[in-house]
């Protein structure tokens, strides 16, 4: 019977289209008891929550939180933690590729494939176990995110690197004519 209403709500929801509603509903309820988790594991260890957390540590979390999604959905070197889950489809930029969520099998393989191949999606699961750890162990967790933010700013300084010298190479190999000191004429004998 509780089946029997999901796939009409389903047909109702996506009548074109297959949506994993039920494996949607396993990742938030998985969401739900990664947050009940870090709720419990700070009261059973009595670590006083912060009022507000300190702007340094938003920052830093924001920064740490964009470089372990992308690290996590997108590089080529964790695309075996993705591949029972999607289909590797092209490169997808530096480092990166791009990649489909396997459409057969189960609705939780899926939602699991979209969750690990999206980096908006994973970001609020990373931002919650960050600052949960701000909570639990804060030097460490601290510590991790300066390492992963350090690496974020390196990735968008080879970037500005990599675009500058593109762009000194495209306005003629950075030389104009005019630099070019003149070559000396065989003389003839």
């Amino acid at each position: 019977m509780i089946r029997d209403r999901l796939a009409r709500l389903r047909h109702a929801y996506a009548p074109h289209e297959h949506r994993p509603l039920d494996g949607y509903l396993v990742a938030m309820g998985g969401f739900g008891a990664l947050a009940a988790s870090l709720t419990a594991a700070a009261r059973v260890t009595g670590r006083p929550v912060p009022e507000r957390p300190a702007t340094a540590d938003v920052v830093l979390i924001s920064i740490a939180t964009h470089k372990l999604s992308r690290l996590i959905t997108k590089e080529a070197v964790t695309s075996p933690l993705r591949a029972p889950f999607t289909r590797y489809s092209e490169p997808g930029g530096a480092a990166e590729v791009k990649e489909e969520v396997r459409a057969e099998g189960s609705a939780i393989r899926h939602s699991i494939g979209e969750l690990l191949s999206c980096p908006f999606c994973l970001a609020v699961w990373v931002a919650t176990g960050l600052t949960g750890g701000l909570v639990l162990a804060p030097r460490l967790t601290r510590y991790a995110s300066a390492a992963l933010t350090a690496v974020a700013a390196s990735d968008f300084l080879q970037m500005a690197y990599s675009i500058a010298k593109e762009s000194a190479e495209h306005v003629g190999g950075g030389r104009d004519e005019r630099d070019v000191p003149p070559q000396p004429r065989a003389v003839a004998a």
